[in-house]
C-alpha cells in the first residue's frame, strides 16, 4: 500500500491514510509501537482480538492486522469525514433533526455491541463516533471494551476517557452495557449544546480528575433546557443519564423513544450536511439557525410554533 498521509494521532501511535496499489482502495492504518510492557501487550491482543471479530455496519471495520519490526499496522475502515469531535469543532452545535439521525446510528451501533456481541464499549465520546460523506455514523476503537461474559453481564474494569463515565464506573463499581448510554447521552447534549455537560463556569475548566469525579456523582444529572429543545430531546436525554443504570434504558428501547423517529419524516439527508457544511454555515439563514434555540415542536397539537420563521426554514430546507 502506498501512504498518503497522517490523519490523526492516538495515545498508541499514528494513523495513515494509506492506498491499496492494485484496487485503489483507501485504509486508514493504525502504527503502534510495541515498546510496551508485557500486561499491555496482553490487553492489546485482546483489543485487536475484539476489533476484528466485529462486522456490524455501524462500527468501524478492522480488516486485518500485520506485525514487523516490533510494529503493529491496524489495517481499519477509512472514514473520510474523521470523527464527530472534529465535526463539531466546526459546526459549534448540530440542530436536533441531524441529530436525531446520528443518534439512530449510533444506537443500531450500541445494540450489535451489546445484544449481539455482548460487548461494553466503556470509551463513547465523540472522537471514537467517526463519520463519512456518505452519511454514514460509525462507532471506532471497541476494543477498548470488554467481553460480557458473567451471568448478569457486568464489569469492574476501568478503562476509558474519565468525562463520559457514568456514576457507577467511576466510583468503581460493577457496571453494564448501561454505562454506554450514560455515555451517549452526554454526547448527544455536548453536541446539542455546544459545550460539554459537566462544565466548569470558568474557562480553564477542572483542576483535576477528583474535582469532575465530585461533580458528576453529586450533582444533579445534566439535562437539556426545555426552552431551547423538543420535550421528545429533553425525555431521551433523561432516559440517558439516569443516575442509577436500572433506571436507564437500553439501546434497543431507545431506538424506539419519540425522538429518535420524529423526523423520519423530513428525509433528514446526513450525507449532504457532512459534506456541505462549509456552505451551510455561509448561509445566512442556516448560520440564523444554528445560533438561534433548536425548538422542533413538530406535533398537530403545537403547530403554534408553525409561524417561527427559524422553523420555517428549518422545515422547508428538508422538503425542498
Amino acid at each position: 500500500m502506498d501512504a498518503i498521509e497522517v490523519v490523526g494521532t492516538t495515545n498508541g501511535g499514528v494513523v495513515q491514510l494509506m492506498q491499496h496499489k492494485w484496487t485503489r482502495q483507501f485504509f486508514a492504518v493504525k502504527v503502534i509501537q510495541m515498546n510496551m510492557e508485557e500486561q499491555a501487550q496482553a490487553a492489546l491482543a485482546q483489543k485487536l482480538k475484539i476489533n476484528q471479530s466485529l462486522q456490524g455496519p455501524y462500527v468501524v471495520a478492522c480488516y486485518q492486522s500485520f506485525y514487523k519490526n516490533d510494529v503493529i499496522s491496524n489495517v481499519l475502515e477509512y472514514m473520510d469525514g474523521g470523527s464527530l469531535l472534529d465535526f463539531l469543532k466546526k459546526v459549534k452545535t448540530i440542530p436536533e433533526p441531524y441529530l436525531a439521525a446520528i443518534c439512530k446510528q449510533v444506537l443500531k451501533g450500541l445494540a450489535y455491541l451489546h445484544d449481539e456481541k455482548q460487548i461494553i464499549h466503556r470509551d463513547l465520546k465523540p472522537s471514537n463516533l467517526l463519520i463519512n460523506n456518505r452519511g454514514e455514523v460509525k462507532i471506532n476503537d471497541c476494543g477498548a471494551g470488554c467481553m460480557v461474559t458473567t451471568t448478569f453481564g457486568r464489569a469492574n474494569t476501568f478503562v476509558g476517557t474519565y468525562n463520559y463515565m457514568s456514576v457507577k464506573r467511576l466510583t468503581g463499581g460493577n457496571h453494564n452495557s448501561k454505562s454506554d448510554i450514560w455515555s451517549l447521552g452526554l454526547v448527544l447534549l455536548e453536541c446539542a449544546t455546544g459545550q460539554f455537560p459537566y462544565s466548569r463556569p470558568e474557562e480553564e475548566g477542572w483542576d483535576n480528575f477528583y474535582e469532575l469525579m465530585v461533580a458528576i456523582v453529586d450533582q444533579p444529572p445534566p439535562c437539556a433546557p426545555s426552552d431551547q429543545f423538543s420535550p421528545q430531546f429533553c425525555s431521551f436525554i433523561s432516559a440517558c443519564v439516569q443516575k442509577d443504570p436500572e433506571d436507564r434504558q437500553s439501546a434497543l428501547e431507545l431506538l424506539e423513544h419519540p425522538f429518535v423517529n420524529m423526523y423520519d419524516d423530513f428525509d433528514v439527508l446526513l450525507s449532504s450536511y457532512f459534506t456541505d457544511v462549509e456552505s451551510l454555515l455561509a448561509s445566512p439563514s442556516l448560520q440564523e439557525m444554528r445560533e438561534k434555540p433548536a425548538i422542533f415542536d413538530l406535533n398537530d397539537s403545537e403547530r403554534a410554533h408553525a409561524n417561527n420563521p427559524y422553523l420555517q426554514t428549518l422545515m422547508q430546507s428538508y422538503k425542498s
